[in-house]
C-alpha cells in the first residue's frame, strides 16, 4: 500500500493550460479520504504551490523550490530549508551580469529580478506570484538564495549548465526544469531528498512512496520514491529511470497513476 504520493506541478499535475482537471482532483481527494498523504513537489515558489494545494483541498506539507523548502499549508511553518550559500549566490549574480543572462532569485518567499524584463513579467503571470525589482541582486546574495533561476534559450542553458556544474561541483544542485529554465539550489535541495525528509517525518517508509514527474528536475524524485512514475510527456531521461510511464499531462496521467496504484488496490473507484 502506498501511503505518500508526491506530484510535480508543471507538465505533470497541470495540463498545458495550467489547470488541474476535475477528475484528477476527484481522484486525489478520494486517495486522501482513504488515508493516503498526497502532496506537491515543485520547483515553484511556496505561494504558488499553496494556491494549487488549496484547490486540491490538501492540508499537508508541500515540497517547493525544487526541494529547498518544505512548508506546512495550515501554519506556514518551515519544516525543511536548504539555502544556496552566500558565496555561490554572489557568483551566480556575477555570471549573469557578465554573460547578460536573465537571472531571477528567490528569498523569503519573494521573487526578485534585476529589471522589469519581459521574462520576469511572463514568469510572474504564469506562476501568479508578484515580483520585486532589485537592480543589484548582489545586495541579497549575502543572506543566500532559496533558489536561482536562469531563463534563456535551451542551447544557451545547456552550455551554462555544463559550466556551472564544472565550477561548483557538488556544492550546488543544477538542473533544467523546462527547456528554457535552469535552476540552481543547495546540493541537498532536490525533490528526492525532500521526499525522504517528509516521509521520515510522517513515519512512512520510502517503499511506501510514489513520485510522479516529467522533467530533469524530477529525476531524484523518481529515483528516490518506492514507485517512480514518469508522465507520458516526460523527457526520455525520466522515462528511462521510471518504474512506470503513465499518460500525458493532457490525458490526466496523474489521475491514471493514482487510480492504478492507490485507488484500485483499495477497491475504490471514482465515477
Amino acid at each position: 500500500m502506498y501511503k505518500l504520493v508526491a506530484i510535480d506541478l508543471d507538465g505533470t499535475l497541470l495540463t498545458d493550460e495550467l489547470i488541474i482537471t476535475p477528475r484528477t482532483i476527484q481522484a486525489i481527494q478520494k486517495a486522501v479520504e482513504l488515508g493516503t498523504v498526497v502532496t506537491i513537489a515543485t520547483g515553484r515558489m511556496y505561494p504558488s504551490a499553496k494556491q494549487f494545494a488549496q484547490q486540491l483541498g490538501i492540508n499537508v506539507p508541500v515540497i517547493t523550490y525544487q526541494g529547498a523548502i518544505i512548508k506546512e499549508i495550515a501554519s506556514n511553518e518551515v519544516l525543511y530549508e536548504r539555502l544556496i550559500p552566500a558565496d555561490i549566490a554572489q557568483q551566480l549574480v556575477d555570471i549573469a551580469n557578465e554573460k547578460d543572462l536573465h537571472l531571477q532569485v528567490y528569498q523569503d518567499d519573494i521573487l526578485y529580478g534585476a529589471s522589469e524584463s519581459d521574462k520576469l513579467i511572463a514568469y510572474s503571470k504564469k506562476s501568479k506570484v508578484p515580483y520585486k525589482v532589485e537592480p543589484d541582486l548582489g545586495k541579497l546574495a549575502n543572506r543566500g538564495f532559496t533558489k536561482a533561476l536562469f531563463i534563456e534559450a535551451s542551447d544557451d542553458l545547456d552550455h551554462l549548465q555544463d559550466e556551472l556544474r564544472e565550477l561548483f561541483g557538488e556544492r550546488a544542485h543544477i538542473s533544467k526544469s523546462a527547456v528554457n529554465y535552469l535552476e540552481v539550489t543547495h546540493p541537498e535541495a532536490n525533490k528526492g531528498s525532500a521526499l525522504l525528509h517528509l516521509a521520515s517525518k510522517l513515519g512512512i517508509d520510502r517503499s511506501e512512496t510514489i513520485g510522479i514527474g516529467d522533467n530533469h528536475n524530477d529525476i531524484e524524485l523518481i529515483q528516490t520514491a518506492g514507485l517512480g512514475v514518469a508522465m507520458g510527456n516526460a523527457v526520455q531521461a525520466v522515462k528511462d529511470i521510471a518504474d512506470y510511464t503513465s499518460l500525458t499531462n493532457n490525458e490526466e496521467g496523474v489521475c491514471h497513476a493514482i487510480e492504478k496504484f492507490v485507488l484500485e488496490p483499495m477497491g475504490a473507484i471514482i465515477e
